[in-house]
């Protein structure tokens, strides 16, 4: 099993203030199964996450970089200069020690927080607000951001990693850099056992079940699926299909849809 293990990682245990027990349901309810491949799993205390950094204008420093287990990005461990604790969300290269700040107007610094109005065009960010004081909502998983393309009217036209363009109020908040832990995605996970650690059930091949359990079932040996796209267990449309409500609010400020792979 291949783990790799983050350079700026400190070995410090969850602060007890700023941590809660989390229960999850686990893909049941009175003991059946409602959801499909989920279930088991280590116990997790959920890190109470400070997606606003409402603190303005005071200096903080850097404690410690965690492994959260509840997300793929690392948190760094908070102590602003008036003595208060919180968790936020590591930036690619953040360290311990390191001094960071949020506020209207700041230094062009990774960790550093402040407007999208007053972030250079070009510039990568990260833990991005969609809704004015909401909290980052974009780019908040291993190794993404998005790239400021423009500024005007009020809006900021952000890239998204899908190629997806979209526009968000200039006031909000974003911050400077990429997140962090961005070979998450070379993590080997190296045995079944794991998996299950993680809260992952197994998942059965439509094609290996029988017509009655699956569309994709039947047929002597390896068969293909048989039908003109894949479906699930329910007969319903699969792989590409687009889930987004049709007239949802927000359209409005998708500049660009996100392009297709194509295969080859």
């Amino acid at each position: 099993m291949s783990i790799v293990k983050p350079d700026n990682l400190t070995d410090a245990k969850p602060l007890k203030s700023l941590s809660k027990v989390f229960k999850r349901a686990k893909g049941r309810a009175n003991g059946t199964i409602t959801t499909r491949h989920k279930g088991g799993g280590n116990k997790r205390k959920y890190r109470m996450i400070d997606f606003k950094m409402k603190k303005l204008g005071i200096p903080a420093k850097v404690i410690s970089i965690e492994k959260d287990p509840n997300r793929s990005a690392l948190i760094a461990l908070i102590c602003y200069a008036d003595g208060e604790k919180s968790y936020v969300l590591a930036t690619q290269g953040m360290k311990k020690d390191q001094k960071i700040i949020c506020d209207e107007k700041t230094p062009i610094e990774k960790g550093n927080r402040l407007k999208l109005k007053n972030i250079p065009v070009g510039t990568a960010v990260c833990n991005v607000e969609m809704k004015v004081g909401k909290g980052g909502q974009m780019a908040r998983s291993a190794g993404s951001s998005v790239i400021i393309q423009a500024i005007e009217a009020g809006m900021a036209q952000l890239k998204m990693s899908s190629t997806e363009i979209r526009m968000v109020p200039a006031e909000c908040f974003a911050t400077i850099g990429q997140a962090s832990n961005f070979e998450h995605s070379a993590y080997r996970i190296g045995k079944a056992g794991r998996k299950r650690h993680m809260g992952v059930r197994p998942t059965v091949r439509g094609s290996a079940m029988n017509p009655v359990d699956h569309p994709h079932g039947g047929g002597e040996g390896r068969q293909p699926i048989g039908l003109k796209y894949p479906k699930t267990p329910w007969g319903r449309p699969a792989l590409g299909v687009k889930t987004r409500k049709k007239k949802k609010e927000s359209d409005r400020l998708i500049i660009r849809r996100r392009q297709k792979k194509r295969r080859k």
